[in-house]
This record gives C-alpha cells, sequence and structure tokens, in this order.
C-alpha cells in the first residue's frame, strides 16, 4: 500500500484518497516575473513523478498547479522593465511552459491564474470577516487574526509565543498582532488594483492559493504539494484562512521537496551560483539526453533530502544514463517481462513515500540482466526485459528516446570563420556515426603508416568499450 510522509504529522502514513479510486492534488507553482532556477526544476520534477506513478497505480489524478500572476515582486519588476505586468508575466508564463516541457513533465489539467480568481477571493476574504477571523486595518489593509485559529503553527512546528517574540512589524502596518498577515492589499500609486467592499486592492499571497485551490478541487482535498521553503508561512497560513472560511479540514497529506543547494552552499544570484533551468540546458544545445540527464540528476535523491548540484553530479548522471540507453540498443521490440519480481520491488519502493533512490538501483539491475542476456546471445529475452526498463522507467519519465539518438556523443570538429581562422566547435552526433568516423580515421593513419596514431584511436574505442576486428574487407566492431 502507498505510504506517504506527511509533512503535518511528521510521520509515513497509508494513502487513503477521500473518493477511493480519485487522487485531488494541488502543488503550488511558480510566482512568473523571472525564469525558473533548479529549485524550481526540482519542484516541477519531483510532482510530476508523483503524478506519473499515483496515474501507473491506477488512480485517477486531478492535477492543479497554480500560477501567481500578480505580487509585489511581479510589480516591481514591471515597473524596472518599463513594461506592463501583463506583458512580464506573459513572457516568463511562456518560458516556464517551454522549460516544463523540456524537462519532461506532463502538464497540469488545471493551470489556475490568481488574477482569474478575484471575485472568489474577494468572497473568501468578506467570509473571514463576517465570522471574526480577519479584519480591516487603519490603513484598509485586510489582516487575518492569527489569535483566533487555535492550530496556528501545527504544520511547521513553530510556537505561536516564539514567533511574537522574534516578530518586527513595520511601521507602515497596522496589525492587531505580529503574526496577523495580510488578507488584503490596499491599492497603492501606480499599482493594479480591483474593486473590493474595503475599497480598490489586490490579494495577499496566501489567500491567492486557497481561492485556486478550493474552487478547482473543493475545500477538502487530497494533497498539497511544493517546496520545503513555502511550509511556513505560506501553507501554514493556507491552512489557517481555509479551515477558518470552510470550518473543515482543508488537505489530508502535505508534501514537501528538499532544498537545492550548489556546490554545498545555497544558492544566490550574490554568491554567483544561481542557475535557471535554462543555464544548465544550455549546456547541452542539441544534445538530446541533455534534459533527461537534469532529470535523473533530480530523482536520484528522495524528493525530501536536500540536493547538492554540481558538475560532478551532472556527469555522473550522463554516464549512468548513457550505460542505461547502451543496454537497450540493438534489440528488437518486445512485450516487458509479465509478473516480474523487478516491477512488483520496483513498484514496493515508490509506495514507500515514492522512493526514486532505490526505483533506480532497480532499473540499474535490469539493465544488467539485459547487457548479460545480449552477451549470451539471447536476444529476444533481452528484449522483453528491456521493454520492461523502458515501462518502469516511464514512471520516473527516463528511457522513452530512441537509443541511438540518446548516445549522441560530443564530438569537437573544425568549422571556418572567415578565410584565415580555425576554430573548434562543439557538435554532437550519434554514437553509430562517431564510432565510424573514428575507424575511418584509424584506416587513414594505417594507409599513411601513422601507426602511433592508429593505436591512439584504438585505445580511444578500446576505452569506450568497442572491440576492432581488422580483415581482409575492412574494419568491423563489437562492443566488448
Amino acid at each position: 500500500m502507498l505510504q506517504i510522509y506527511n509533512s503535518l504529522t511528521r510521520r509515513k502514513e497509508p494513502f487513503n484518497p477521500i473518493e477511493p479510486g480519485k487522487v485531488r492534488m494541488y502543488v503550488c507553482g511558480m510566482t512568473v516575473y523571472d525564469y525558473c532556477h533548479i529549485g524550481h526544476a526540482r519542484v516541477l520534477i519531483a510532482f510530476d513523478v508523483v503524478l506519473r506513478f499515483l496515474r501507473a497505480r491506477g488512480f485517477e489524478v486531478t492535477y492543479v498547479r497554480n500560477i501567481t500572476d500578480i505580487d509585489d515582486k511581479i510589480i516591481r519588476r514591471a515597473h524596472e522593465n518599463g513594461e506592463s505586468i501583463q506583458a512580464l508575466t506573459s513572457r516568463f508564463i511562456d518560458a516556464m511552459h517551454e522549460d516544463s516541457k523540456a524537462l519532461g513533465n506532463l502538464s497540469p489539467d488545471f493551470e489556475p491564474r490568481a488574477t482569474d480568481f478575484m471575485p472568489r477571493i474577494i468572497v473568501m476574504v468578506q467570509s473571514l470577516i463576517d465570522k471574526g477571523f480577519a479584519y480591516v486595518g487603519a490603513n484598509n489593509d485586510v489582516y487575518y487574526d492569527v489569535s483566533r485559529f487555535e492550530g496556528y503553527g501545527k504544520l511547521s512546528g513553530k510556537d505561536p509565543q516564539s514567533l511574537r517574540a522574534g516578530a518586527r512589524v513595520e511601521v507602515a502596518e497596522a496589525k492587531d498582532d505580529p503574526l496577523d498577515f495580510v488578507l488584503w492589499k490596499a491599492a497603492k500609486p501606480d499599482e493594479p488594483a480591483w474593486d473590493s467592499p474595503w475599497g480598490p486592492g489586490r490579494p495577499g499571497w496566501h489567500i491567492e492559493c486557497s481561492a485556486m485551490s478550493t474552487d478547482i478541487l473543493s475545500a477538502h482535498f487530497d494533497i498539497h504539494g511544493g517546496g520545503m521553503d513555502l511550509q511556513f508561512p505560506h501553507h501554514e497560513n493556507e491552512i489557517a484562512q481555509s479551515e477558518a472560511w470552510s470550518g473543515e479540514r482543508f488537505v489530508n497529506y502535505w508534501m514537501h521537496n528538499g532544498f537545492v543547494r550548489v556546490d554545498d552552499e545555497k544558492m544566490s544570484k550574490s554568491l554567483g551560483n544561481f542557475f535557471t533551468v535554462r543555464d544548465v540546458l544550455a549546456r547541452y544545445k542539441n544534445y538530446p539526453l541533455g534534459p533527461e540527464i537534469i532529470r535523473y540528476f533530480v530523482i536520484r535523491s528522495h524528493y525530501r533530502s536536500p540536493l547538492n548540484f554540481s558538475d560532478g553530479q551532472l556527469g555522473s548522471a550522463e554516464a549512468t544514463l548513457q550505460t542505461l540507453y547502451r543496454a537497450m540498443l540493438d534489440l528488437p521490440l518486445a512485450e516487458p517481462e509479465r509478473n516480474s519480481e523487478y516491477e512488483r520491488r520496483f513498484n514496493a519502493a515508490m509506495d514507500d513515500d515514492f522512493n526514486t533512490p532505490v526505483a533506480l538501483a532497480i532499473l540499474l539491475e535490469l539493465r544488467s540482466k539485459t547487457e548479460n542476456l545480449k552477451l549470451g546471445n539471447k536476444s529476444s529475452k533481452a528484449a522483453c526485459y528491456c521493454a520492461l526498463m523502458k515501462k518502469l522507467g516511464d514512471v520516473l519519465g527516463l528511457l522513452q528516446l530512441n537509443p541511438s539518438e540518446a548516445l549522441m556523443i560530443k564530438h569537437l570538429s573544425a568549422s571556418v570563420e572567415g578565410t584565415s581562422h580555425m576554430t573548434a566547435a562543439l557538435e554532437f552526433v550519434t554514437e553509430d556515426q562517431w564510432i565510424t568516423e573514428k575507424i575511418e580515421q584509424r584506416t587513414e593513419a594505417r594507409n599513411a603508416k601513422n601507426w602511433i596514431e592508429a593505436d591512439r584511436i584504438r585505445k580511444e574505442l578500446d576505452d569506450f568499450g568497442l572491440v576492432l576486428e581488422d580483415g581482409p574487407h575492412g574494419t568491423t566492431w563489437r562492443r566488448g
């Protein structure tokens, strides 16, 4: 039975959906004022794997991932750029979609935008005022009264009294309590505003997610996910306002993925170690395996564990992926091995709070099994295990490329600039193309009696796991 670690209870719990066979899942998406960074990539990939596995297990999943398209950062960035807020957000929404698709993620079933939910947000805020959970401050901002919600702090484990002791209240705020948070912000000059019973303004960040999730999935749903950084105050505040508004439990299972660090340091623009998804994908331009390398790197760690991003980790992920695809080469189409112990163990690993590191280890076992069968000239049996490897890989969003295209090789070639300048250009060729070219280069070297160069090329191919056989009709090769 599927077990999910619930951040609310701090333990793994059997997963029992509210409606048998159906799952309603909401994940906090992007605030669209800049390109997605590798921390966002982790959120996108982690919950895409959750989605894929739930569906593979037969659940009918409704997946909602929101877009925050009105926010202080968005307003500030649009003013800095001298462009409209809509132009800014539209541009970065398109970029987010491109990045998410490049990483192999499935699209959410619903992708609500905060600005489309103003009527519902206003109704919710008014309801909280009517129930005594919110008040209008002297500055015409509307605040949530944290002291009225008995369970505040239950998700993050933070004690309200301790939080109050360390809280700072800005002079311009009109809160009754330092912990109170804004539900509606009164309009300021040159900022977008919507009419409300409390005057023109715009919503606070937290109420947006409560309005969107409860409108699409109902007041009580199964799974709410997001990055660990959102646990407090964002998700804590979502619980407080949603449960006060509805009078019932908001979410059954809270899931949070771990932080991303870069070379064991916190990712930060000031440290110069801040990478967007596009920065990383650019390293693999025209290399089909590139996006999958990033995906493999992310899911090689459990979603709740810290993730350390480095060139070495990416290189290791690339090397391992290549071995998986190499095992899949030169095999006929076949049906996956049925009632396999490998599939049972794979599902058991994923049932244990989506344990992708163990699931990947099982794919590596299947790789070894496939390779051994190929060496024993049992291609039909190997093809069945290869098909199973591909089937299970699909649950993780991996191994769906054509093996020959996936195994393209980085190759330096000379290109001409102008009439006199030669420069090296990085290209990608298929493995077969690269091998053929190397053999041709070796043949030319042998014909010219350049034995040192011929031996160097043979050694290069040998290191790649290839065996050359010279005969009267030329050179052939096979995998060692």
